[in-house]
């Protein structure tokens, strides 16, 4: 997901740093190119270039250190407990990466072991989710930018196979519907609304933060092209009921598909709940995706689709291309990109195996644990389930009897001075307008992280228990001011604020991080 920027007016450029002040410019340096260090040259004294290409080149070690500074001011990556996507790798695998970065991915003739290696991770990762592979099956599956690529694919599929079947019946196609979650990430609804398909959405409770399974059947109708199943939220890590969604299909006799949203779950059930029957060992499971860059250990980003036959994937979504001289069958929104990805993750595949998945998953499962029992004896009502029945993460809240002055948004802020991003979120729309705070338990979280971690938070809520009422209040109106990073940020163009279509337009819904 990237943002939109606005390209600045001329007027916008000359603005002063503070409104209403002149435009300052520091003295002119001499013509120093390079001749004591990077910060004795002029570039240390000028502003960086932000709007338009400067006219001279600049020493290739001062470009390094600049930008090097001007990321510094980022949060820790390790600190960034907001985020499912993988901080940490081995040095060897990034030496791997680093040395695939020129390999154009899509240039099969140029670099066929890379295109292998694509076709074995898609291999591996579909029989971990079960997909036949008995004498005449037919599973295919493809990598992706990552998950967000994934779902828009499967949609595409999905909607397409609607219509050829009513269209071969002499059925209006003009109305497609799918049927999902109201605590989906926000790429679900990228993708219906991208490509015209109505959303019908199972909402949340302030007791229910995932989808009832007869509810969800109640709403599908002859228009609807699938419906999604989470196997992992995004705002409490629970798992959907795939299994019993699937079943009262069945029993119903009811003649629509399943999509399972693995993008989280489909590197941690399978080694934590191995017994957990969500994928393609249910009859109406035709398509699965899941995030190599989030428990599938690799950085960002790749992403991993896979459908049960070629049946679920017509044929003419799919183009047979020669490209660089050689033929090759693409189903994909994205073309050229980098092979480092698939590469990183066939390294994790091969060098963790399923024994090394298994006993990461089953350590975070267990960090996850403790820190859910060490909150609720610090007084805070968990949302999350334990015991690797849902995600390695821990939603929480604070208990509203408490009567406390301040809300989650405050102990986040606080949380953010000691250097922690630990998100907090107003919950999916009909679930009472709560608001919780989300850790995220990822490989690189250890014990030890996690024990500052609970002592910080004690820290920030003594000191915001020592504050009033009037100074809590204060606060508040100083941090939206001056120091959240949501409000300084200018990425979006305000033609476009406000806007009423979303989720989040029409609730305050707060999208949670993935």
């Amino acid at each position: 997901m990237v943002h939109l920027a606005q390209i600045p007016t001329d007027e916008a450029i000359s603005r002063p740093l503070v409104e209403g002040l002149e435009k300052l410019e520091i003295a002119p340096a001499q013509d120093n190119w390079f001749t004591t260090s990077v910060y004795g040259s002029k570039f240390a004294s000028s502003a960086l270039p932000k709007h338009e290409m400067p006219e001279e080149e600049m020493p290739k070690e001062i470009a390094y250190r600049m930008i090097k500074d001007d990321l510094s001011l980022d949060g820790n990556p390790m600190l960034n407990l907001a985020s499912f996507v993988t901080t940490y790798m081995e040095k060897e695998v990034e030496d791997l990466m680093t040395e695939s970065l020129s390999k154009n991915f899509i240039d099969y003739e140029e670099y066929p072991q890379s295109a292998d290696i694509q076709n074995r991770c898609v291999s591996m990762i579909g029989r971990l989710f079960n997909a036949p592979t008995e004498a005449g099956a037919a599973a295919v599956g493809t990598s992706t930018i990552g998950s967000s690529e994934a779902i828009m694919l499967a949609v595409l599929a999905m909607k397409k196979r609607w219509q050829n079947q009513r269209r071969a019946a002499g059925k209006d196609v003009s109305s497609p519907n799918i049927v999902m979650s109201s605590a989906v990430q926000v790429c679900w609804e990228k993708a219906a609304r991208y490509f015209e398909v109505e959303e019908k959405y199972v909402y949340c409770t302030k007791d229910r933060y995932v989808i009832d399974p007869e509810e969800t059947v109640k709403l599908v109708d002859e228009n609807t092209i699938g419906i999604c199943v989470i196997l992992g939220t995004t705002y409490t890590g629970e798992y959907e009921d795939a299994k019993a969604v699937n079943d009262l299909l069945i029993k119903n006799n009811i003649d629509t598909v399943i999509h399972i949203d693995a993008a989280s779950g489909g590197f941690v059930a399978p080694f934590v709940v191995p017994n957990l029957e969500w994928d393609f060992r249910l009859e109406k499971v035709v398509s699965i995706n899941t995030s190599g860059h989030k428990y599938g250990l690799v950085y960002p980003g790749v992403g991993w689709v896979v459908w049960r036959s070629p049946e679920y994937l017509p044929q003419e979504l799919v183009f047979n291309i020669n490209y660089l001289g050689a033929d090759q069958s693409s189903f994909t929104l994205n073309f050229s990109k980098g092979a480092a990805q698939v590469i990183g993750q066939y390294y994790q595949l091969i060098r963790l195996g399923k024994h090394g998945y298994r006993v990461i998953m089953s350590n975070l499962t267990r960090t996850a644990d403790y820190l859910s029992d060490s909150l609720h004896q610090l007084g805070f009502v968990i949302m999350s389930q334990k015991g690797g029945a849902g995600l390695p993460l821990v939603a929480f809240r604070l208990d509203q009897s408490a009567n406390k002055y301040y809300d989650e948004f405050a102990l986040a802020h606080q949380l953010r001075e000691r250097g922690w991003i630990v998100p907090a979120y107003t919950m999916a729309p009909h679930a009472a307008d709560l608001k919780m705070l989300r850790v995220v338990v990822r490989e690189d979280f250890s014990k030890s992280r996690c024990d500052q971690l609970l002592a910080d938070i004690k820290l920030c809520l003594q000191v915001l228990d020592d504050m009033d009422r009037e100074q809590i209040k204060t606060r508040e109106q100083y941090v939206k001011q001056h120091i959240s990073n949501s409000h300084k940020a200018r990425h979006g163009p305000h033609h476009y604020k406000n806007e009423k279509h979303s989720l989040q337009g029409k609730t305050g819904k707060t999208h949670a991080v993935c």
